[in-house]
């Protein structure tokens, strides 16, 4: 998985395989906000999907030691100014701003329309996975079929 603070004020975390983007609307820039929300994001997860975390250096992640113990994820630290050791999760965040504009006011964006966003990132078919979506290929992992 790689996780990032993209799009404005939003957690987003991108399985790096599949490409499945799991997102939560955040309130603040507050690390303790960060780690409450990813926690609640990666504990829907099949465990099986939940290894590593790739993330950058910002303040909003320096509680990952909780991340780990209450998700089972390890958690790594892109070197500074590497933006490509995340690649999945940067490239996602350009495919939210077409979407939300840099610079969007969350607290004026639903829920609601954020996971209308979010299903149609994962049902997008994407070269990298053979032209499959996102969504197909994680539900055929669930089942075993990968």
């Amino acid at each position: 998985m790689e996780g990032g603070k993209g799009a404005g004020h939003l957690a987003t975390h991108v399985e790096r395989k599949c490409r499945f983007l799991i997102v939560a609307k955040l309130t603040d820039k507050k690390a303790s906000t960060m780690t409450a929300q990813s926690i609640a994001l990666f504990r829907r997860m099949p465990r099986r999907f939940r290894h590593t975390l790739t993330v950058d250096n910002g303040k909003e992640f320096s509680q990952f030691k909780e991340i780990e113990a209450k998700t089972g994820l390890s958690v790594y630290f892109a070197d500074p100014y590497a933006a490509w050791q995340r690649g999945t999760n940067e490239n996602t965040n350009g495919l939210l701003r077409y979407y939300f504009p840099k610079g969007t006011d969350f607290r004026k964006i639903s829920e609601k329309d954020i996971a209308l966003v979010i299903k149609r990132l994962n049902n997008r078919p994407r070269k990298c996975l053979n032209y499959q979506t996102p969504h197909e290929v994680f539900h055929r992992v669930l089942r075993g079929a990968l």
